[in-house]
Order: structure tokens, then C-alpha cells, then sequence
């Protein structure tokens, strides 16, 4: 079930000049108040469309960011990291149908928020066999960090970078201090816990995957594979991946994002990825 709340935040600012005695006096106040409407008690998830032969295996493309939350911004071409993932998250699933091997789906076909449990909610909600969530990274100024990069998850980080971006990442879920994410009430189970670990095995061997079949078509960073403890990525039931494509703070990255030929890169990457991937799974049964 999606978070079901409505957040009110009611800011009293004193008057222009007042010192802050007289603002602590003063009944005199201007009121403001930001309303942020979210799904009504009992609301269930839509399920997305799914595209594909029936029987196939699933895959769920996820596209970061959207509504309210823009993500990262290219200072070269002022473009949107969440107009950025819904562009490649398209062009994957085109490719994926085009493949006729699986069925494909998208967690938002549209500028939509989603808070980050609804994006793995949606995935389990139609029994998704693989998650994939696509995203855009930043770097500080005078960086010259570019390429892509494979995040898995893990309780703890690969380095302080994979820590931070997951820190950044899993701030989407955060307005004014309200966590907007629904909060697991029920306690952890073993079974649970080993469910997790399998999973996390086999998003890490995808993520290996992923990198050899994608060579030639992705520019991958060095240390292509990091880990760290994203809100995104813990679904226990299926193998989960966070790609960043690219640096959109890096010229060359963002030009290459921009592209459709980039574009169709990512695609055919991940679409010889995912062909493999199950042709493994469907060869061990």
C-alpha cells in the first residue's frame, strides 16, 4: 500500500525589520502554509502497462526523479537528470520490446513523483523478475568525473562517494524535514534476510553482466561496480540495479545523453544484458 498522508507545513516568518523580541511579541505574523497532497487512505499503486509476449520474464525499468524533484542538472544544457532517465528509460523499453524475449514495464511513463518504496512496490506489485533504476550522477564543480556507473545494494558502502550519492539519492523521499516514505513496521524475518542476500548475489552478477555486454556501447567508469545502501534497490524478491548513465556536470556526458544514438547505446546494452541474463536462468532449471 502507498504512503497514505496529507503533509501540511505551516511556516510563521515575522515582519520585515522586527527584531526577534518583537517578533516573539508581536501576534502580528505572516501565515504560510505549503500543502503537499499525497494518495488518500486505501489508495493502491496503479499498476503500470506492461508490453511484451505474455509468459515472458519481466523487467521493470525504473526512471529516477520526476514531479517535484528534478534530480541533477546539466549546467551545459540545463537538462533535467529526471527528463534524462525518462528519455533512456524509454528507449530501453523500445529495445526490450523490440527483442520479443521479455516483457517490459516502466515505474512512470510521465513526469510523475513516486516516493522511492512505491518505484520497488510497483516492480514486486506485478511480479517483476529483474529491477532496473535508472538515474544521472553530478559531480562538484571542476570535476572531471564522467562515465557510467553500476550501484548494488549493500548495508555498507564500497567508498564515501557510493555512500554519499546513496545519502543524496534517498534524500528524494525528504521535504522540509518530512520523510514522505513509508516506514517498514514489521519485523525483519530470517527468511526475509536470506531472501535479501540472494537477491543482492544476483544484482551484483547482473551488474558484472551488464558491464561486459555493454562494453563498446556504455562509457563505464574505472570502478564501474559500487555499493551502497539505496532506499531504491530493497526489493528482496528480484535482482535490483541502479545504473547512472553518465556525469550531466560532464560536457561530453551530457552531449552523449542528449543523443539519440547515446540513447540507443544504453539500450542495446542492457538489452544484450538482459537477453543473457535469463537465457542463465532459463539453461539452471
Amino acid at each position: 500500500m502507498p504512503l497514505a498522508m496529507l503533509a501540511s507545513f505551516l511556516l510563521q516568518m515575522p515582519l520585515p525589520g522586527a527584531t526577534d523580541a518583537a517578533a516573539l511579541a508581536s501576534p502580528r505574523r505572516s501565515r504560510y502554509s505549503l500543502t503537499i497532497p499525497l494518495d488518500p487512505p486505501g489508495t493502491i499503486l496503479p499498476k503500470p502497462r506492461i508490453f511484451g509476449p505474455a509468459g515472458r520474464p519481466l523487467v521493470v525499468i525504473d526512471a529516477g526523479h520526476g514531479g517535484h524533484d528534478p534530480g541533477a542538472v546539466s549546467p551545459d544544457t540545463g537538462r533535467r537528470e529526471k527528463d534524462v532517465t525518462l528519455a533512456v528509460a524509454q528507449a530501453i523499453k523500445a529495445e526490450l520490446i523490440r527483442s520479443g524475449r521479455v516483457r517490459v514495464a516502466l515505474t512512470r511513463e510521465d513526469d510523475r513523483f513516486l516516493v522511492l518504496g512505491e518505484r520497488s512496490e510497483i516492480a514486486h506489485g506485478i511480479k517483476a523478475d529483474l529491477f532496473i533504476s535508472i538515474h544521472a550522477d553530478s559531480a562538484l564543480p571542476g570535476s572531471t568525473a564522467n562515465g557510467a556507473t553500476i550501484y548494488t545494494l549493500s548495508e555498507v558502502a564500497s567508498d564515501r562517494e557510493a555512500q554519499l550519492l546513496a545519502q543524496r539519492e534517498n534524500r528524494a523521499d525528504i521535504i522540509n524535514g518530512v520523510n514522505l516514505g513509508r516506514q517498514r513496521t514489521e519485523v525483519a524475518t530470517i527468511l526475509l534476510d536470506l531472501a535479501q542476500r540472494e537477491s543482492m548475489d544476483a544484482s551484483a552478477g547482473f551488474a558484472n553482466l551488464l558491464k561486459r555486454e555493454a562494453t563498446g556501447l556504455i562509457p563505464f567508469r574505472p570502478d564501474y561496480h559500487r555499493m551502497a545502501g539505496f532506499v531504491v534497490l530493497k526489493a528482496p524478491d528480484m535482482p535490483s540495479i541502479l545504473l547512472e548513465v553518465g556525469y550531466l556536470t560532464n560536457a561530453d556526458d551530457a552531449e552523449r545523453l542528449a543523443s539519440e544514438a547515446g540513447k540507443q547505446n544504453i539500450a542495446r546494452g542492457i538489452r544484450r544484458a538482459v537477453e543473457i541474463h535469463f537465457a542463465r536462468k532459463l539453461a539452471a532449471r
